[in-house]
């Protein structure tokens, strides 16, 4: 379900932001996975190693480090490509929003 919800969240943020593309269906859920494993695995050791500049920085380098990883993505998964790093940081917020809004909506009320 969670990989459904970010393929949707990926496909609104190439709706709303110019410069955020994808070639086809296939290269969104390619692009999907990417970065579900680069999520789980890789962020998380750069937030560790970057947690003293993130604490000066009130948290500005935790967001830079999202925005890197989804310009990183977009250089190895064919079919999806940023335009600039000013889209980069624009998608980065609009798909963090959008998927957070998406995973609160199917979450299961108890």
């Amino acid at each position: 379900m969670k990989i459904l919800i970010n393929i949707f969240a990926l496909l609104v943020v190439s709706y709303l932001i110019p410069g955020f593309y994808f070639a086809n269906l296939w290269a969104t859920v390619v692009t999907a996975i990417v970065i579900g494993i680069v999520n789980t695995y890789i962020r998380p050791i750069l937030q560790i190693l970057f947690l003293p500049l993130s604490i000066v920085t009130i948290g500005v380098t935790a967001f830079l480090i999202n925005v890197v990883l989804l310009w990183a993505v977009s250089y190895f998964v064919p079919g999806f490509s940023i335009d600039s790093f000013l889209t980069a940081v624009i998608s980065s917020l609009v798909l963090a929003l959008v998927a957070t809004f998406l995973h609160k909506l199917t979450e299961n009320k108890k």
